[in-house]
């Protein structure tokens, strides 16, 4: 476990776990991030745990991130982007300590990290803004609403409706790939009918 203990690689570890932890908010789901997340940030925690760390450094690092969500909060201000990226490379390369003050993790792999880390993260912040930003659809309004069947209908099926796929039920045979009227809503069954 003594690799562990080279500042780039507790470096690139945490830099990884935080990629993963934030990915894994955005996506929930098999759990696969989340594992990842917390394992890369185990072992960065053992490296962090036993290696000097500059208080200035990190206290950069956390400074950094207000104007990054400045850039995320406010369309097309990617220029807070810079401060933020000057401020994730100055901390980065100081974060670790040295005996002589030298900087402890590689200048070059600091700046390549942070040049990948930064646009990425803020696409993906950006994204999910935009998905927050949308206005949500009330169930109540698939009622009138013209879809396809995509499974034969009687006393249930599947339909396709305003971009979903519904379990639905009909008091008539509906063949597949036949369009439907939604005529009302039980819960997250729609009840329809053949459009004719």
């Amino acid at each position: 476990m003594n690799f562990l203990l080279d500042p780039n690689v507790a470096y690139v570890m945490l830099v990884g776990g935080f990629l993963l932890a934030i990915l894994a908010l955005f996506s929930p789901g098999t759990g696969l991030l989340e594992l990842g997340a917390l394992f890369m940030l185990a072992l960065a925690g053992y490296g962090v745990a036993n290696l000097p760390i500059n208080v200035w450094a990190l206290i950069v690092l956390l400074v950094g991130v207000f104007p990054f969500i400045l850039a995320l909060r406010r369309s097309r201000q990617w220029v807070w982007l810079i401060p933020t990226l000057v401020a994730l490379v100055v901390g980065s390369i100081f974060l670790f300590s040295t005996a002589d003050g030298s900087p402890a993790v590689n200048p070059w792999l600091a700046g390549l990290v942070s040049v990948l880390v930064i646009p990425f993260v803020w696409m993906i912040g950006r994204k999910s803004l935009e998905a927050l930003g949308r206005p949500t659809q009330s169930l109540a309004d698939l009622i009138g609403k013209t879809g396809e069947a995509r499974t034969d209908i009687l006393a249930e099926g599947s339909v396709y409706v305003n971009g979903e796929d519904w379990s639905a039920r009909s008091k008539t045979l509906i063949p597949a790939g036949s369009k439907v009227l939604v005529l009302r809503r039980d819960g997250l069954v729609l009840e329809v009918e053949l459009k004719r």
